[in-house]
């Protein structure tokens, strides 16, 4: 399994970026991408996360309402992220779960349920 995250790079507070997730090398159906961020000497921490098979989408509080999770419905995942703050900077990683979860759990979502990461994209928001 190959997860490859793009479109990570440095912009103005306010402004918007568009990460992609591709995943291959697998040939179940039915799972869930999720998008998490890691910052410096921190847990990663989860954002959003959608099932393939039927496009429910989640959102942790934080990042409802500007970031938009989306997919082709096959091998490609997107984090349309607009309104970004400085504190959004971090490296974004996404995984899937061939459980197909996606839920919050206690305002967050669990890194756990999730076996495969990407190598992850770096997002700076300056102020």
């Amino acid at each position: 399994v190959q997860l490859v995250e793009s479109g990570g790079g440095l912009v103005q507070a306010g402004g918007s970026l568009r990460l992609s997730c591709a995943a291959s090398g697998f040939g179940f159906r039915d799972y869930s991408i999720g998008w998490f961020r890691q910052d410096p000497g921190k847990e990663h921490e989860g954002l959003s996360c959608i099932t393939t098979h039927d496009g429910n989408a989640e959102y942790v509080d934080s990042v409802k309402g500007r970031f938009t999770i989306s997919t082709d419905g096959y091998t490609m995942v997107y984090l349309q992220m607009n309104k970004l703050k400085p504190e959004d900077t971090g490296v974004y990683y996404c995984g899937i779960d061939i459980g197909g979860h996606c839920e919050v759990v206690g305002g967050t979502i669990p890194r756990n349920w999730y076996e495969f990461w990407g190598q992850g994209t770096q997002v700076t928001v300056q102020s």
